[in-house]
């Protein structure tokens, strides 16, 4: 992960199962950025939108990535496709993010590396992601050492919630509407 002056950049937000909001439903975001003075940037990495870069992306140079599944980063500039790059290295995991194509066709060639392609993003103002961990809408938790070898669907929401203590792990088995029972 880059060095970062910001304790939250490079740790994962988790939301709160009281953040019932279509796009932040049972989100796993990498927080990528983070500065207090500018606000921050996130990819939501839990949300596969079912689709592969080759569905949108036709053209023949693009072929050697056109298996990197597509995920819905976030809810803003759904319009726009990033790509990100998850690896390890010297025994630490790192990311890049805001990737080019060109870029991810570079890192598919690492032996190792998760590659994925995101529509959309998810950005706060200054202050605005601080307010809401403060107000306890995110769990923010260091990213697992596991993350290459966990699935990025809705799933990963409750084994990253389940594994921070008991009561996480009762969170994370909650029924969706629990006041319904």
């Amino acid at each position: 992960m880059p060095k970062s002056s910001s304790p939250l950049e490079g740790k994962l937000l988790l939301s709160s199962p009281t953040l019932r909001d279509g796009s932040f439903d049972h989100s796993v975001i990498l927080l990528a950025e983070h500065s207090p003075s500018d606000g921050a940037f996130g990819l939501i990495i839990n949300h596969p939108s079912g689709q592969m870069v080759g569905d949108l992306l036709t053209a023949k140079e693009f072929s050697p990535i056109s298996h990197v599944q597509v995920h819905i980063g976030g809810p803003v500039s759904k319009g726009h496709m990033t790509f990100a790059a998850f690896w390890e290295e010297d025994s630490s995991l790192r990311f890049a993010t805001r990737i080019s194509a060109e870029q991810a066709m570079g890192h598919t060639q690492n032996s190792g590396a998760l590659v994925r392609a995101f529509v959309g993003y998810t950005g706060w103002s200054k202050d605005q992601l601080e307010d809401e961990v403060e107000s306890d809408s995110w769990f923010v938790v260091p990213m697992p050492d596991s993350i290459l070898s966990l699935n990025h669907d809705r799933e990963l929401w409750k084994t990253i919630l389940a594994g921070l203590s008991p009561f996480h792990k009762i969170l994370a088995g909650a029924p969706g509407n629990i006041l319904a029972n």
